[in-house]
């Protein structure tokens, strides 16, 4: 009742914090629950981009699956099958399968 009160007595001000408070708890949520973990994974996504070397074995984002010949800027060439090689943009590499094992 106190709030009633001084919200009727005029105080804007007081009646701004308010009416302010649940779209900053909204925002604070909205923060930690999306746009914090995306960050993260970003992050993540970024660095084991930038750590990738000859020979360790990859997935890119299209399924193929192989194992990294030489790597430069913006390219990665893969060995995916006996005399296969490919060409593909570091980007569309997805995830590392596991580290050093060459074919």
């Amino acid at each position: 009742m106190h709030t009633i009160a001084l919200l009727q007595a005029g105080n804007s001000s007081l009646t701004l914090l308010i009416n302010a408070l649940p779209i900053l708890a909204i925002v604070a949520v909205f923060y930690f629950l999306v746009i914090a973990p995306a960050n993260k994974q970003r992050r993540q996504q970024q660095e084991m981009l930038g750590s990738l070397k000859k020979g360790d074995r990859v997935l890119t984002s299209g399924g193929i699956y192989g194992t990294i010949q030489g790597v430069e800027a913006d390219v990665v060439y893969l060995k995916i099958a006996e005399n296969v090689k490919i060409k593909v943009a570091r980007s569309a590499v997805s995830g590392v399968t596991n580290t050093g094992d060459a074919e």
